[in-house]
């Protein structure tokens, strides 16, 4: 199975612009890398994206059955995508928060990793965001399980990559990230509005087929 090239670019950078822009899962890295130095955020950012193998394999099997069941229910499934990606945009954009990361670092760079792993796993919302987003660039003549793993697997991929980033960066300026507030409204309005684009180009998407 290959996926065309033009659809794996639009993934790609659709991807990155939502693994640069901080979310709940990098503000936990940051925490981790002002407290604990950047091994800790390094540490943290591979037990995120363990955790986002999880959800992975979850939408593989449950979106697979979805399509065998019925094509209608699959196009069902991405309207509802698009509209809790519009959905979750104006949530953020309206949403006010004023701390990173939500706790200190973990005692040991085993707890730190475990941590993170739990923090994707046990969040409905990334579970939940997989099932939306990934369906949007998958074409249901062709092997649905294999689109949704490849497309899983790069996300993933570059999740992880920006997420050591952001480790490395919360590493070295930690104290100037941990008292700043413009820090967080800029990532929320960034945020928020690449998720309403996304939905709306999805849902536009949707109609057009």
């Amino acid at each position: 199975m290959m996926l065309d090239p033009g659809t794996l670019a639009v993934f790609a950078l659709a991807s990155l612009l939502l693994a640069v822009v901080p979310g709940p899962a990098v503000l936990y890295i940051v925490a981790q890398s002002i407290h604990g130095g950047r091994r800790a955020g390094v540490v943290s950012a591979f037990g995120v994206a363990s955790g986002g193998l999880f959800h992975v394999l979850a939408a593989v099997v449950g979106l697979s059955a979805v399509l065998t069941a019925s094509a209608e229910a699959f196009t069902v499934v991405k309207i509802l995508g698009a509209a809790y990606l519009v959905w979750l945009g104006i949530r953020t954009l309206l949403q006010a928060n004023e701390r990173i990361g939500g706790r200190a670092a973990e005692p040991s760079l085993a707890s730190t990793y475990r941590r993170g792993v739990v923090v994707n796993v046990l969040n409905p919302k990334t579970a939940l965001f997989f099932l939306a987003f990934l369906p949007q660039f998958v074409d249901p003549h062709e092997s649905t399980r294999a689109q949704l793993a490849l497309l899983g697997a790069v996300f993933v991929v570059i999740a992880l990559a920006s997420d050591l980033v952001w480790a490395l960066v919360a590493g070295t300026a930690g104290a100037v990230l941990r008292r700043s507030r413009t820090f967080l409204r800029i990532q929320r309005y960034v945020s928020g509005t690449i998720f309403v684009g996304l939905g709306a180009l999805a849902a536009t998407a949707g109609r057009s087929h």
